[in-house]
């Protein structure tokens, strides 16, 4: 790393900071500073209006704040439209359950190698850079050249299977390094605030690139008589932007580890550091159950509108962006509520919410309708999300955080092989309201678990004096 020192600000820059420190900003923010602000190092004085965090630190929570924004600009060009790019070559509902259960199953094995990956490297970064940021990136771009190779639909289907469950594993493969990195870059003070603003900068880039995406298959697919070019447009697309999230994230300096995390991993360790970090079990059921009944319904729900009521993909992406548009309301009403009431009361006041989203999919008579639901979803999905998160980081033991996220995303990965799976066969033989329905119980159950582990540990927490997570 280059040792040389900033140089001194211009008399431009020194008015800048002379305003800034007298309108007591908060400078990790960057949505609200230009782009040298951004990306050139920060003096000492900037540090200190930080909160005292070093200007290393803050410089690097810049670069996360844009790995996070070109990051949802690519997922949004794809995420959304896997299991319609199957539907264009005629998938069946089976074939559709199983591209995501697929998925989900590689996702789970990445995800123990994936710790211990970082445990033999030594380092988090180059980790999550070459296999999240790197090769999972690269697989986006052969799905978007698959077409010129791959013409017949059963062997195209297949493609599409194969190349997002490689995808999803080497994403996956980078997860337990991604969080304890972001455990030991994000000071705990700020994590309420600074997730809001990195997740709004997130839900705008989703409310403008989901209807994008799907106003580019509609008119793409055809052109020059290939008949999905619509669809290699947003792959390529996602691989362009989801480049340019990992350059920004090669830019972030990763935070020393400690002692304790440095430490040659044991047999039994994590077992043992389970046992002193009460309520992390509970999480670990609780998302069991919640990712089960999730998994169960949501490949389906872009189905359901293409099969019931002929949705385009570019109803689909507006619909889309009703959620994106409400979950920045609910980024900006969640965030300062998590730091002033803890992410245990975020959790529970959204999680008993969402049971009701799927269960109102049950009595849809119109695609339109969808709209309405979405804009529940996306204010109460934005503090759910936002919170669960936070939980986390809070409740995974600080010396064995890689193993025990992947333990965590385990539990979460083998939940979402089994739903689709369960779903896809629900929605052929009987319905897809079953499995809304189903969806919407199996939440609350989760949601209900969720809370009878987390009522004693708050109790236990208040009656030590314990910081509220």
């Amino acid at each position: 790393m280059s040792t040389k020192q900033p140089t001194q600000p211009s008399r431009w820059r020194k008015t800048f900071i002379q305003r800034r420190v007298s309108a007591n900003v908060d400078y990790l923010r960057p949505h609200r500073l230009n782009w040298a602000a951004i990306v050139r190092p920060l003096d000492e004085s900037l540090s200190q209006q930080a909160g005292d965090v070093p200007w290393q630190t803050v410089r690097s929570l810049r670069f996360f704040w844009l790995d996070g924004l070109f990051a949802a600009i690519s997922e949004n060009f794809y995420l959304g439209f896997v299991t319609l790019y199957a539907l264009a070559y005629g998938a069946t509902n089976g074939q559709v359950g199983t591209i995501t259960a697929v998925a989900n199953l590689m996702g789970a094995l990445a995800l123990f190698p994936g710790a211990q990956l970082v445990e033999w490297v030594g380092q988090r970064k180059p980790v999550v850079v070459w296999s999240g940021g790197g090769v999972a990136r690269l697989l986006l771009l052969l799905l978007a050249m698959m077409p010129f190779v791959i013409t017949q639909p059963l062997w195209a289907i297949t493609a599409i299977i194969v190349l997002n469950g490689l995808r999803a594993f080497m994403g996956n493969l980078a997860n337990p390094g991604w969080t304890s990195m972001v455990a030991d870059l994000v000071p705990n003070a700020i994590r309420g605030r600074y997730f809001g603003s990195r997740n709004t900068a997130m839900g705008i880039a989703a409310l403008i690139v989901a209807p994008l995406a799907g106003r580019i298959i509609s008119t793409g697919n055809g052109w020059a008589d290939f008949d999905q070019f619509g669809y290699q447009a947003i792959f390529f697309l996602a691989f362009l932007f989801g480049m340019v999230s990992t350059f920004s994230f090669q830019r972030i300096e990763e935070p020393h580890a400690t002692e304790a995390q440095q430490a040659e991993h044991r047999r039994g360790d994590l077992r043992r550091a389970i046992r002193q970090s009460p309520g992390y079990v509970g999480l670990v059921v609780s998302a069991f159950v919640w990712n089960l009944a999730l998994q169960v319904a949501a490949p389906f729900f872009n189905v359901y509108l293409v099969n019931a009521f002929q949705s385009t993909a570019t109803t689909i992406g507006l619909l889309a962006s009703v959620s994106s548009l409400t979950a920045l309301l609910g980024q900006r009403v969640f965030g300062r509520l998590m730091d002033v009431r803890g992410a245990f009361w975020v959790a529970l006041a959204t999680g008993f919410l969402i049971p009701g989203l799927p269960l109102a999919w049950v009595f849809i008579t119109a695609d339109w309708q969808v709209g309405i639901i979405n804009t529940f979803g996306g204010f109460l999905w934005a503090g759910y999300n936002l919170a669960n998160f936070n939980l986390l980081l809070t409740l995974t033991p600080d010396e064995q955080r890689p193993r025990a996220v992947a333990l965590y995303q385990t539990a979460v990965f083998t939940s979402a092989v089994i739903g689709p799976l369960l779903g896809g066969f629900l929605a052929d033989s009987v319905s897809y309201q079953l499995i809304f329905g189903l969806s919407a119980a199996g939440r609350l159950l989760g949601i209900a678990l969720f809370a009878l582990f987390t009522v004693r540990l708050v109790g236990k927490m208040n009656e030590s004096g314990a910081e509220r997570p």
